[in-house]
């Protein structure tokens, strides 16, 4: 990695990314080729990589490398492109704070507390799992639970089991993938309980992690209760209503010595919160901009800090573009502002960017609230776009591109998803 000055850390550049996972990667390049000629990308961890480096197995890089990675070895790709392009890169450090005027105030051990400041500033901090305190399952607190995540950097990276005997509560991508990988380690994976009617990883997880191995996946189920002393012994499950609530005179006990807990990721916003950003009530991310800037003046925000993903190459696709955006502002050469406003519709969970506008091509970012198939994608009354189906554990991608938009005028944007014989009667 580039060598700092073994004292002092330089007191200004041009572009500051906090994070160097793959948003923080992308964007520190992205920065680069937006203009930026001094770029430094903090970590808070010994290396740059992110949750790629405990992600072992194969699927990543399929759309942006037009090849299948491993999570180290797409993580590998961009850090030689950080290396090519000269970024300053300072691992084991903390962003402490940003101020309005683009301080960035940062602790590590190799240069104490200091600051630098930034033309501007991208956020890639990523997101964090939730926990069993954030669903507040009843029982006792024995060792062995624990967050799919940590299993799977104890599994991966420390070459430890988390136990014997396993039940996964929730179904999401990273619950789904230690199910097979656990397996595949001579664990006994007991099953899958998620809450919702639907599963909310990749379909291709469902598939390729669950049915292929035979683990059983029961959807609208919920775990009610933990059990045990000093180690969880069982846990008690139960089905659901239409409500999400427990039908208790149903639920059955299921012997196992560890409960990993996968029910999703929430955008790690502490930087934001106390920057002032406007943030999304759905996605709880910042809201952003064509160009992932955010409601302060050259303050960026990319990846899953923003919402979660469910590929890397979306990631970086959108954090390239953050950092593009990012290395233009601290160059003086803001793009023209945009014009355009989304707003969820019909089936529409969420829309990101929030603002595009009619000069420029743009990549939307949808997520549904319910599944359907096939159906039909609206913009308004300018665009239509059929889908096979949609369901909510899967992103939806658009290219939207100026002469989608050749009539319209400004404004909101209504996006929506609907029934395909439904869209056809309209």
């Amino acid at each position: 990695m580039p060598d700092l000055h073994p004292w002092e850390l330089p007191r200004r550049y041009d572009v500051v990314v906090v994070g160097g996972g793959p948003a923080g990667m992308a964007a520190a390049v992205g920065a680069c080729e937006g203009g930026a000629e001094r770029v430094l990308m903090v970590d808070r961890e010994h290396e740059a990589g992110g949750i790629l480096q405990q992600c072992i197995h194969h699927g990543f890089g399929l759309h942006h490398f037009k090849e299948e990675l491993t999570g180290p070895g797409y993580a590998q790709r961009y850090l030689e492109q950080v290396l090519e392009h000269d970024i300053d890169v300072l691992t084991d450090a903390y962003v402490l704070d940003v101020d309005a005027s683009r301080s960035v105030s940062v602790l590590s051990g190799r240069y104490g507390r200091t600051s630098v400041d930034a033309g501007a500033v991208v956020l890639a901090m990523g997101a964090r799992e939730r926990t069993r305190e954030a669903i507040r399952i009843p029982g006792t607190r024995p060792s062995g639970v624990m967050t799919a995540g940590f299993a799977q950097k104890l599994v991966n990276v420390a070459g430890y089991l988390p136990g014997k005997r396993v039940a996964i509560l929730g179904s999401g991508d990273i619950g789904l993938i230690m199910a097979r990988r656990l397996v595949l380690e001579g664990v006994e994976v007991v099953g899958v309980f998620e809450l919702m009617p639907h599963a909310n990883g990749l379909t291709r997880n469902v598939v390729q992690c669950l049915h292929d191995f035979d683990i059983p996946l029961h959807l609208s189920t919920t775990v009610v209760r933990i059990h045990g002393s000093e180690r969880v012994e069982k846990v008690t499950v139960a089905p659901v209503d239409e409500a999400l609530r427990p039908r208790m005179h149903e639920a059955w006990d299921v012997d196992c010595d560890t409960l990993l807990v996968s029910i999703g990721l929430i955008p790690d916003n502490e930087l934001a919160r106390t920057l002032g950003v406007r943030l999304d009530p759905v996605t709880t991310g910042p809201v952003v901009s064509s160009t992932m800037e955010t409601s302060r003046d050259g303050i960026f925000a990319c990846g899953n800090t923003v919402h979660i993903h469910d590929l890397v190459d979306w990631v970086s696709q959108e954090s390239r573009l953050a950092g593009e955006g990012a290395g233009a502002y601290a160059s003086g050469r803001r793009q023209a502002h945009d014009n355009v406003r989304l707003v969820p519709g019909t089936n529409v969970r969420s829309c990101v960017p929030h603002t595009i506008t009619t000069e420029r091509e743009h990549t939307v970012y949808l997520r549904v609230t319910q599944s359907l198939a096939p159906c039909t994608l609206r913009l308004g009354d300018v665009y239509e776009r059929p889908l096979r189906y949609v369901v909510p554990g899967e992103m939806v991608t658009v290219k939207v591109r100026p002469r989608f938009l050749e009539s319209f005028h400004g404004g909101a944007l209504r996006v929506d998803v609907v029934p395909r014989e439904e869209a056809g009667r309209e």
